[in-house]
């Protein structure tokens, strides 16, 4: 076919099995990963953080600006535009739970003015789907469509509870449980205890786990087939959050989220 090596490099395709790998759409992946983590990058700064040469790292930056997806500043530095926007959003709309759950966001919200989250799990950590940011000045501020670790956050706590066990044990299996902060647990058997007890509760807390001077409440909800894998969290800033606050949320977080469950075909609780 007379390909060059670089070409070839580029159009490997390796396979095993049933599976194929394209090195050269995986990097382009890569730097879109890339410039999704800084705010531009320049084409030496992509090649140097890829360990790709200068004239590869140019070409893939031409492709995506081509394409629409990356464009380029004054100074020559490359950044993702609306157009991977719009590409998330087309995934967030294919959750179906989004459009049951808004209004009992609202309610939340309209409730207790804090941070409300609707979370996802992938099997290693929680997407946030949808939120409902708090009008106050001091409050919690993630994005859609971000992930956060299961194991130390009232979203991911509230799904890991009611995971079957031989789910439960895969998943702690393949994670190194990080520390954020003091307070967060590191320890599986610890982390397998909060569990039962929070399984027992029908809620979860994030007590300054993931970040310092952030608590929130989480409790699941249920889908038809009786899975776990979405939940609604309520966020605020420690100094909000005392004990009666929490004992409050939890109350009305569980009701909802029974309530939501019935929406969704589920009748667990």
């Amino acid at each position: 076919m007379g390909f060059h090596d670089q070409d070839k490099e580029n159009a490997l395709i390796q396979s095993e099995g049933k599976y194929f790998f394209i090195r050269s759409f995986a990097k382009g992946l890569k730097i879109m990963e890339l410039l999704s983590d800084n705010e531009a990058l320049t084409v030496t700064q992509v090649a140097k953080l890829m360990n790709i040469n200068r004239a590869g790292s140019h070409r893939f930056l031409s492709t995506l600006k081509e394409l629409g997806y990356a464009d380029k500043d004054e100074s020559s530095r490359y950044y993702l535009t609306s157009r991977m926007i719009e590409l998330g959003m087309k995934v967030l709309d294919r959750f179906e739970v989004r459009k049951i759950a808004r209004p009992f966001l609202q309610e939340l919200s309209a409730k207790f003015n804090e941070s409300i989250n609707l979370g996802y799990f992938n099997g290693e950590e929680v997407l946030t789907i949808d939120k409902i940011d708090s009008t106050e000045i001091l409050r919690m501020d993630a994005g859609i469509g971000g992930g956060e670790p299961a194991y130390c956050t009232s979203l991911g706590k509230a799904i890991l509870a009611f995971l079957p066990d031989t789910q439960l044990e895969e998943y702690l299996q393949k994670i190194e449980l990080t520390p954020f902060t003091p307070n967060t647990v590191v320890s599986k058997d610890k982390l397998k205890e909060e569990l039962i007890q929070t399984k027992e509760n029908g809620y979860s807390i994030d007590d300054e786990e993931l970040s310092v001077g952030l608590r929130c409440v989480g409790a699941p909800l249920f889908d038809h087939s009786g899975q776990a894998l979405y939940a609604i969290s309520i966020s605020g800033p420690s100094i909000r959050m005392g004990s009666k606050r929490i004992e409050e949320i939890q109350r009305e977080l569980k009701k909802i989220c029974k309530n939501l469950s019935g929406k969704m075909g589920n009748h667990y609780f």
